[in-house]
């Protein structure tokens, strides 16, 4: 049976790569993981920002069907611990109940996390979505506590154990009678600010870095008023510190990669790699995330994320998919590449397996012959279209065209992106793509619908701002929804 590693970064930008194209960011282990297998060069969040993603990654179903809006503000612990995802089935919690072994070592960011849940036995994580990289409050199965050291290291230390004793465990199996398979998630939280404290030598390794890949444009008018923009942009330090935690980073993925090939389980294991939602450091004129502009954003720098993935033997080394998948594919995936049956549980589930696609059975076709939803809209290349949600804002991305609805209050987008890949022109209010713009609503509408159909937490019905989550939607007697959310 299979084993799983899957890395999980917080706001790491597409970009911020070698592997991607990046020359002035230092990642050789994220390098040698892509040459190893596969990277997806369009690999989209199911919302820009980190607890709504998270869960999706973990339930395949989107922030309207599991009710996580917004980063957790509130619930992670004291008094008002919450389990934002109760009542949701996670792809851990089936592979727990298949046999294997699930261990946590990382942020959660879910609610309650002194709670061992969703099928962990392992849960070595952050009191809440993070903090200081250095002395930080973590949890270890339940019991708080405030650690001594950097915590990228910190939580790569706790991973490696665990391999060492799933290893050992392996070894001193009776011949015929193998240990059961483990899945381990390794979350970190690089590099999300803050963007101090991280080893001086690597910060200091970028004194001469020109930034060219982060250009600090002038501000973006929906920054103005935006905390974290106007105290990064133009920021060599941040700068300087946004790289550190990714090459320091990179350097643990590392280690993992090398434990694994040390101990003999490189080949039984399939090794993720993907960020929760991506970033902009500069881009667009404003530092952050969906969050990081009001209205909030779906720029491709926000809503695209780094995803590699290798396994040597069954996925072919140095391949790049262009095709076009979302956060919630990944929950039919690793169920359909480790043969476990989808639950059947009722729930609505809109991914779909791309194990055709790593298998090489699918790579030459579009994804609508797979039997995908498809759009063709004037001219553009047929295939499935992805989506994502932040609140009232809504998206849906072809291969050609990116189209935003934020209702009525709000400005809607429409971006050309084999003319405008840098998404400059917005052409929503241009005459000339009034057809194009009304089917690309159409379509948005009519997905958004049918996922809709069961839900009691759509998203749209709440002043999400981005100031994040107080309490769960749907679990608080007697409480106003509209009140689970902080203003900006």
């Amino acid at each position: 049976m299979t084993n799983v590693l899957f890395i999980l970064t917080d706001d790491q930008g597409p970009w911020a790569m070698g592997c991607a194209g990046n020359d002035e960011i230092r990642t050789p282990h994220l390098d040698r993981l892509a040459a190893s297998g596969a990277r997806f060069s369009h690999f989209f969040c199911s919302s820009p920002v980190c607890s709504p993603s998270r869960a999706s990654f973990l339930t395949g179903r989107i922030p309207s069907q599991h009710g996580v809006h917004d980063w957790i503000r509130e619930g992670n612990v004291g008094d008002d611990t919450a389990a934002y995802l109760e009542g949701e089935i996670a792809y851990t919690d089936v592979l727990a109940g298949r046999g294997w072994d699930c261990a946590l070592s990382g942020k959660w960011h879910l609610g309650h996390s002194q709670l061992v849940q969703h099928g962990f036995s392992h849960w070595y994580t952050h009191q809440r979505g993070g903090g200081d990289y250095n002395l930080p409050e973590m949890i270890r199965d339940g019991e708080l506590l405030t650690e001594q050291g950097y915590v990228t290291h910190l939580i790569t230390d706790d991973a490696l154990a665990y391999l060492d004793r799933r290893a050992d465990a392996i070894d001193s199996a009776p011949a015929g009678d193998p240990p059961p398979p483990f899945y381990l998630s390794v979350h970190y939280t690089a590099p999300h600010s803050p963007w101090t404290g991280h080893p001086q030598d690597i910060v200091d390794s970028y004194e001469g870095c020109s930034f060219d890949s982060c250009p600090q444009e002038p501000i973006h008018p929906w920054a103005i008023g935006h905390g974290l923009t106007e105290g990064s942009l133009g920021n060599r330090e941040h700068l300087k510190g946004y790289f550190a935690a990714v090459t320091a980073m990179d350097a643990d993925v590392g280690r993992l990669l090398d434990k694994l090939e040390k101990r003999n389980l490189r080949d039984d294991t399939l090794v993720v790699f993907v960020s929760d939602n991506g970033f902009s450091c500069g881009h667009h004129g404003f530092w952050g995330k969906g969050n990081g502009t009001f209205p909030l954003n779906m720029y491709e720098n926000s809503v695209t994320v780094p995803f590699l993935i290798s396994q040597p033997g069954r996925i072919e080394a140095g391949t790049v998919v262009d095709d076009l998948h979302n956060a919630y594919d990944v929950f039919p995936t690793l169920l359909d590449y480790l043969h476990v049956d989808m639950p059947d549980d009722g729930m609505d589930r809109p991914g779909r397996s791309f194990v055709s696609t790593l298998d090489g059975s699918g790579r030459a076709t579009t994804t609508a012959s797979q039997g995908h939803d498809a759009v063709v809209v004037d001219g553009g290349e047929p295939g499935r279209p992805e989506y994502a949600e932040y609140g009232a804002s809504r998206m849906v991305r072809t291969r050609r065209w990116k189209y935003v609805d934020r209702g009525a209050e709000l400005p809607a987008e429409l971006y050309d992106l084999t003319e405008d890949p840098d998404e400059r022109t917005n052409l929503a209010e241009d005459g000339g793509y009034t057809a194009v713009g009304n089917e690309l609503r159409g379509v948005l509408h009519d997905w958004f619908a049918t996922r809709m159909r069961n839900s009691t937490v759509d998203g749209h019905q709440y002043p999400i701002s981005g100031g994040g989550q107080l309490q769960p939607v749907r679990t608080r007697p007697g409480a106003d929804p509209n009140e689970a959310f902080a203003g900006r």
